[in-house]
């Protein structure tokens, strides 16, 4: 399991952050976004709040496949948007 800390301000962790919007937290849990999440790579921490996630890698790369492949994935009927953490949406 890992640690319910993500870095927001360490520079080299920045790009290694995953954000996670429009979830469910009503519904999902913890353990459901590592579950997501864990594939792309070690996971070093995830914190869940209301409506949002963010989930911290060891390394970008595993950040930027995570992001390619669930964002707009339909998770309790709710279609996420997951971006990097540290770069704005894009509309």
């Amino acid at each position: 399991m890992a640690s319910n800390v993500t870095n927001k301000t360490h520079p080299h962790s920045m790009n290694s952050r995953v954000l996670t919007g429009n979830l469910n937290t009503l519904v999902v849990r913890k353990s459901d976004v590592e579950a997501i999440f864990s594939k792309y790579g070690k996971t070093v921490g995830c914190s869940v709040h209301k409506g949002f996630a963010f989930v911290q890698y060891a390394n970008e790369r595993n950040a930027r496949a995570a992001v390619a492949g669930e964002d707009g994935r339909m998770i309790a009927a709710q279609v996420l948007d997951i971006n990097l953490a540290a770069e704005p949406e894009v509309n």
